[in-house]
């Protein structure tokens, strides 16, 4: 994975995990549904922040908000920072 994109990566993991914890949500759904739009402004914020250097796939996958996409596109196609040569 790309080092540039770990605050990312671990942004949409919690948003993950947070979708998943029906515990939380059933016990607090106002707190749960706060953590999520918490979550998801820090992705977006995240996003605006790396947009210069991000893949296009990547980019798109997040302005669709498609963010399980973009999670597994972080895992499995960056490699390297975006301004360094891959190797071949």
């Amino acid at each position: 994975m790309n080092p540039e994109f770990g605050s990312l990566h671990a942004l949409l993991k919690r948003r993950i995990q947070l979708i998943s914890d029906h515990e939380f949500r059933d016990a607090d759904a106002t707190g749960h549904l706060a953590a999520l739009q918490q979550v998801s402004e820090l992705i977006t914020s995240e996003h605006h922040r790396l947009k210069p250097i991000l893949p296009g796939r990547l980019n798109h996958f997040l302005q669709q908000a498609s963010f399980s996409k973009a999670l597994e596109f972080i895992e499995t196609e960056t490699k390297a920072p975006a301004n360094y040569p891959q190797e071949s």
